[in-house]
Formats: C-alpha cells, structure tokens, sequence
C-alpha cells in the first residue's frame, strides 16, 4: 500500500474518533440530565457500555426502602397463587378432553 493513502486513513480515522468522542461527551450529558432529573446519582465518566445498564437499578434504590412481607401475608400469597394454578390446570384439563 502506499505510504500516502496510509496517511489519508489514519487521518479520516481519527477525525472519526474526535467526532464520535464528542458525540459520547454529549449524549452522556444529556443522560446524566434526565438522571438528574429523576433524583439519581449522576457519574461524570462512564468507562464501559455496561456501566449505564448498571446504574439503572441504583437509580431506584436510594429512594426506596426494602419491604418485609410478615409470615402471615406470605402464606395468604402463596395460598392464593395456588388456587389460581389449580384453577388454570383445571381449565387447561377440561379445554384438552
């Protein structure tokens, strides 16, 4: 390959970069509005494309206290849950025959 178009590409590629770094910069900004918006924490820098995906759920968190179901309404649920599957074996029993 000649030298010359070898320069010519590695220009165009890192005008490529500084372009799509800049759109990052501002799509992250933007992110970190509606994040700001929603009362979350907001990180400056998000190194990896998984990293947003994890924050999502923290987004909730903070606000939210973990709820305790007593022994007695995990028993009524777990009741209920079970007449509702008798039932569906039930319909799902006379629909095949």
């Amino acid at each position: 390959m000649p030298k010359g178009k070898s320069d010519q590409n590695t220009g165009i590629l890192e005008y490529a970069l500084r372009h799509l770094e800049q759109e990052r910069e501002d799509i992250q900004a933007k992110i970190d509005h509606i994040l700001r918006q929603l009362g979350a924490r907001v990180s400056s820098v998000v190194t990896s494309a998984a990293a947003p995906a994890a924050a999502a759920p923290a987004a909730t968190a903070p606000g939210r206290k973990k709820r305790v179901l007593s022994a007695a309404a995990r028993k009524r649920i777990a009741l209920a849950q079970k007449k509702r599957w008798a039932e569906h074996r039930k319909a799902k029993g006379k629909a095949a025959a």
